[in-house]
């Protein structure tokens, strides 16, 4: 009863995270500002990090953990950069 309802909750949350991944690429693409593409992108990458995740405990796998984990080493320093990028204009300073 329990590996069926941890199969049934992995797949639920990995249509959910597909489903919030596409929300966010439409804010992306259609946000008003650049500081709300800036934002989606964040929370683009932090999905797609939690679906990676999602899919290591669903095959045992670790190579998607350690995916995972560059995906949120090098989205938490493209969102820096641009992040400071809109605050002043140059990155290296």
């Amino acid at each position: 009863m329990s590996t069926l309802f941890l199969a049934w909750a992995i797949t639920t949350s990995q249509i959910i995270l597909g489903f919030a991944m596409g929300c966010a690429a439409w804010r992306v693409a259609v946000g008003p500002r650049a500081q709300d593409r800036v934002l989606g992108l964040d929370t683009l990458y932090v999905n797609a990090m939690l679906l990676l995740v999602t899919f290591g405990i669903q095959t045992g796998r670790t190579l998607y953990f350690e995916s995972a984990l560059a995906i949120g080493i090098l989205g938490f320093t493209g969102t820096v950069a641009l992040s400071k990028f809109l605050m002043r204009g140059e990155v290296i300073e």
